[in-house]
């Protein structure tokens, strides 16, 4: 939610800010704005409510600001309504301090109270204008030093935050801070960069830095300088990007989603590749030797969103193949309930960014309380990949589109190949058996490839779709783990309410809601619960419902009773979520393209989620 990017150098800063605000869209946003230094005691402050064009149009894309330093924002709005005044950057009365800020700042009212007590005024209804003034505060109360400004004001804030400021005694540099909203500072070639994430300035520099929790830092030209909350001075190690710009960029496809659901071959490809050597998963780069798995008496899975989806398949599947109790649960969720945990249970927090905040805000409540915790996350260095005690890196690459596919699908192998492992050395898997999932797993890209060359089936069906009211999915099992997902997806970019049910629960009030023409999802992978789930289509049906089912092939019975048939290549059922989400993820596409919306950016959806 929300981007930052701040840059300071010896070219113009305005079309920096606004090309990499253009690489954060995928965010979320609401409004746009930039503020830039020229060197002098001067600056300048543009925003506008919208879209970033609109903030482009009133710059004449950067060129009417003239400075060599700034920071720009796009705003998801939480406090304060979406519009000009509420749009960032903010600043203080007298433009002492202008910055920028992503997260929320839960006592906010209460220093507001008190800086209108000092005889400061406030024309938004944001939290951060009370920031940026607590700053100047400070900064005029204290040794007039920004890194003593922020520290001091660091202390009073409870929340979350990044903040990025300007002063005036400091034209030519940028302070930032953060505490669980993400950070990363770029520099190259006598430039320094900051922004939200990776893409914002992958373009000038792939050398970066993570900016830690509760840490601070100094941007000058070509130089940075990292702080403790104390004001000590402290070194950073810097990190290498290995994916390039044209990794972030469409590459012919009209939307990212598009190419990214095409890129997944190769994404689970990769993640598998790094497990699997010599026919065998290797757990070493993850930290988890043999003893510690063994040790394990249960397992909670922790995540939001699609991740969640990934924990609820992965639930029935390493419970079986690993013969271990797991339980998943929604992050919000999970920090508000009475925990039984101990050093015998593990936590999994499943988070594509890393910087979830809820799901960070799980994983510190399961150290708390002695649990062994491991993090299945994309990016490397982010909070969660920071703070867990082992990580399993997937290899999907960036993912721009707002709704996650191919991060989803190598979640979900990591998650296969921890529950084959884990059955391995606890003896729920014999030698056989181990050789033959891992054999079924490295086909899992191929069979992958298969469905995205029959897309244009799926095309079809979905135009057909576009008026659609209600849409519901069903199956049992891992399929209703599968119907979760492929609802989700529905719902986000094409904006049809869609719902997803375990088949056996719509005898219990979710039949009412059939009607005529009523679009129902069969999901029917799983070969055990194949006649039943049948069964409960063929229910919907009598009630005039128009069905869809995604089953294997084989199960061609299946056409007497369904309008339209998909069929995934054969699996083992236990990996059948990663070809069946394939199909819905183009349905959700393709009914998003039909009703003619923004299929990268949904309304009111951000790509991170980094406040609770």
């Amino acid at each position: 939610m929300c981007g930052i990017v701040g840059f300071t150098g010896n070219r113009q800063a305005a079309p920096i800010l606004l090309d990499g605000l253009s690489k954060l869209e995928y965010r979320g946003y609401d409004s746009a704005g930039m503020a830039v230094r020229d060197g002098t005691d001067d600056v300048e402050i543009v925003k506008a409510k919208g879209r970033l064009r609109v903030l482009a149009e009133k710059t004449n894309n950067g060129a009417a600001l003239a400075g060599t330093c700034g920071v720009g924002h796009t705003r998801w709005a939480t406090h304060g309504e979406p519009s000009e005044a509420n749009a960032h950057p903010h600043c203080s009365d007298d433009l002492n301090v202008v910055g920028v800020h992503n997260g929320i700042i839960e006592n906010y009212q209460e220093l507001k109270d008190k800086l209108l007590r000092k005889g400061y005024k406030f024309y938004s209804g944001t939290d951060t204008e009370v920031a940026v003034k607590l700053v100047d505060y400070y900064y005029k109360k204290y040794e007039h030093t920004p890194v003593d400004a922020i520290n001091h004001a660091c202390v009073r804030i409870r929340g979350s935050y990044a903040l990025a400021l300007m002063f005036r005694d400091y034209p030519g540099e940028i302070y930032a801070a953060r505490k669980d909203s993400p950070l990363i500072i770029g520099v190259a070639d006598g430039e320094s960069f900051l922004a939200s994430d990776v893409p914002a300035i992958l373009k000038y520099t792939r050398s970066v830095y993570y900016i830690g929790n509760l840490e601070l830092v100094r941007l000058q030209k070509g130089a940075v300088t990292f702080y403790n909350l104390d004001g000590d001075e402290i070194q950073k190690e810097q990190v290498e990007i290995t994916w390039n710009a044209e990794a972030a960029e469409k590459a012919g496809f009209e939307h990212f989603m598009m190419k990214e659901i095409h890129e997944q071959p190769r994404a689970v490809r990769d993640t598998l590749n790094a497990a699997i050597r010599d026919g065998k998963i290797d757990l070493g780069d993850v930290g988890l030797s043999g003893p510690e798995i063994g040790k394990i008496r249960e397992i909670h899975i922790v995540a939001c969103g699609s991740a969640y989806h990934v924990g609820v398949a992965a639930q029935y599947v390493m419970e079986d193949l690993a013969g271990i109790p797991v339980r998943v649960e929604l992050a919000s969720e999970f920090r508000y309930r009475r925990l039984f945990l101990d050093e015998e249970t593990l936590v999994i927090i499943v988070s594509q960014s890393g910087e979830t905040a809820d799901s960070l805000a799980a994983l510190r409540e399961a150290k708390t309380h002695g649990a062994k915790t491991l993090a299945i996350v994309n990016v490397v260095g982010s909070t969660i990949a920071r703070e867990a005690d082992h990580v399993f890196y997937t290899l999907a690459g960036p993912e721009i589109a707002v709704a996650t596919t191919k991060a989803y699908s190598t979640q979900l192998v990591a998650s296969y190949m921890l529950a084959i492992e884990f059955g391995r050395v606890r003896g729920v898997l014999d030698e056989e058996r181990y050789k033959g999932l891992i054999a079924e797993l490295l086909t899992i890209p191929v069979k992958i490839e298969r469905l995205l060359e029959d897309k244009e089936r799926i095309q079809w069906f979905a135009s057909k779709q576009a008026h659609a009211k209600d849409v519901f999915f069903i199956g049992r099992g891992i399929d209703y783990a599968i119907s979760m997902e492929g609802s989700l997806k529905m719902k986000e970019i094409s904006y049809i309410h869609s719902e997803s049910y375990a088949a056996g629960e719509l005898k219990h009030g979710t039949i009412s809601l059939i009607e005529d023409g009523t679009l129902v999802i069969g999901i029917l992978t799983q070969q055990e619960l194949y006649e039943k789930t049948r069964s409960n289509l063929l229910e919907c049906k009598s009630r005039g419902a128009y069905l869809m089912a995604l089953t294997t092939y084989g199960n061609y019975n299946i056409e007497d009773s369904a309008n339209f048939v998909c069929y995934i290549p054969k699996t083992d059922p236990h990996f059948s979520a990663s070809l069946a989400v394939i199909p819905l993820q183009l349905l959700g596409y393709y009914v998003s393209v039909a009703k003619g919306l923004d299929v990268d950016k949904p309304r009111n959806l951000a790509k991170s989620v980094t406040v609770e």
